[in-house]
């Protein structure tokens, strides 16, 4: 077989702050361990791994600038989630507003990428255009926005219009949102006068000059989060990132490939939109000690209480009665179940119990075994050679750009891949060495937006 002539693709990197989910193990003594703050933080003796306490950001997204990643990733949750009419066990009360955040790590990094979720939903354009074309001028061009949209009913309770958008709705909305925002962005003054926006649509209407100048990057970075037919499109359209999740290299590559072949439709080229999965990994010096401590994390993802939680958002009905180490139930789920509020709805619970059945019957699985099996991210598990030769070929195979990567301790998870992986990516040629620009465009290999010209 011949060799591939095209040139090795660079692998993309950013870190997630873990937080509001099962996959961060609070548990663990290292995410406990008390340390002492750094310039501008908390004081002395505040635990690192409270998800508010700012030590812990700045331990995370100072390791990933060290790994030279692109850019740090921030999750937003707009309402503590509850499961049959209390907070669920696993939410965090006290999760600090997204921009706030950022704006506070942008004094303590020099070159990483700052990206927070932000809802299209429950905002309107002209303020969260300034917010963020702030953040650009404060971080010297080194913002990103993830937009997500947010179609319940539930979070729409803590906002004023209360209510909700129909699904429908959410990607017209988003759409309008996000072409509003980069009108205003591209109306900043740029040695010259302000120019006026006057937007109306269906949802939003506009009229005045911006007041913040065009900032670094001239449109702040715009990531995606959605695998959705709807998703997808809205990404080919518009995003420069998209964050998506995928089961394994197969499936990587088809998404890969469905996504970019979308791209000519709205005059873009396939270098002009990042694919990167969120992914974890678990490192050993064998490959049989990082399979064992693999094994020993997920079983601390899923506690026999989290795959009874688990499965019935699926069933949508109580499942208290039943044993976690038992076979799965018998019974068909509840469309219309609403024991959980604040997650996203599963679109056909009878496909997904269908598909969950098959594979406990044919491998004898339990519930907590089944859920451990159908609800993990993609993870590399193996020793740090290994994971990065696995991580080389799932990017020089079209599987993925890069990769967001979620550890599952808080904030000191990504230590030992910064420490132990990254140096071996280097070696192979596909990770940086050194940042070559300043701005997150420039570390994903985006260009810069151009400005339109003036119609008046």
């Amino acid at each position: 077989m011949s060799p591939d002539p095209r040139p090795r693709k660079q692998i993309h990197l950013a870190a997630h702050f873990p937080g509001v989910n099962n996959t961060t193990v609070w548990a663990d003594p290292p995410t406990l361990r008390p340390t002492t703050a750094p310039a501008g933080g908390t004081s002395p003796g505040s635990a690192l791994g409270s998800q508010i306490d700012f030590a812990s950001f700045v331990h995370l997204a100072r390791t990933a600038e060290r790994g030279r990643f692109d850019f740090f990733f921030l999750a937003e949750g707009l309402r503590l989630r509850e499961h049959k009419g209390r907070i669920h066990d696993l939410d965090v009360l006290g999760r600090p507003e997204t921009l706030t955040v950022l704006n506070a790590l942008a004094a303590v990094t020099e070159r990483l990428g700052l990206a927070g979720t932000v809802s299209a939903t429950f905002n309107e354009p002209y303020e969260l255009a300034r917010r963020f074309a702030s953040l650009d001028h404060l971080s010297g061009g080194r913002a990103a926005w993830n937009i997500v949209t947010t179609s319940d009913a539930f979070t729409g309770e803590n906002f004023r219009r209360g209510g909700y958008l129909d699904h429908a709705d959410r990607y017209t909305r988003a759409a309008e949102f996000l072409a509003t925002a980069r009108a205003l962005w591209d109306s900043g003054p740029a040695g010259g006068p302000p120019r006026r926006v006057d937007h109306r649509g269906r949802h939003f209407a506009v009229r005045g000059e911006f007041g913040v100048a065009r900032s670094p990057q001239g449109h702040p970075v715009v990531i995606q989060a959605g695998d959705s037919a709807e998703g997808r499109e809205f990404a080919a359209s518009a995003a420069d990132v998209i964050f998506t999740r995928h089961s394994g290299p197969e499936a990587g590559r088809a998404f890969y490939a469905d996504v970019k072949r979308r791209l000519p439709a709205y005059g873009r080229r396939p270098e002009d939109l990042k694919i990167m999965p969120g992914v974890t990994f678990v490192l050993g010096d064998t490959l049989a000690e990082a399979q064992e401590r693999a094994v020993e994390i997920r079983r601390q993802q899923v506690s026999p209480q989290t795959a009874l939680l688990t499965l019935e958002q699926v069933w949508g009905v109580d499942l208290s009665s039943y044993d976690p180490d038992g076979p799965l139930p018998d019974i068909d789920p509840d469309p219309h179940g609403e024991l959980a509020q604040g997650r996203v709805r599963i679109a056909d619970p009878q496909a997904v119990a269908d598909r969950w059945r098959a594979l406990s019957r044919a491998k004898g699985l339990s519930i907590r075994e089944t859920v451990i099996e159908t609800t993990g991210r993609q993870s590399f598990v193996g020793t740090p050679d290994s994971v990065a030769r696995e991580m080389d070929h799932f990017v020089q195979s079209d599987a993925a750009d890069g990769f967001i990567l979620v550890p599952h301790l808080t904030p000191e998870g990504l230590d030992p891949f910064v420490e132990r992986v990254v140096p071996l990516l280097q070696e192979r040629g596909v990770h940086r060495t050194e940042y070559t620009g300043t701005t997150l465009r420039s570390h994903l290999g985006l260009p810069d937006p151009a400005r339109p010209a003036r119609k008046d």
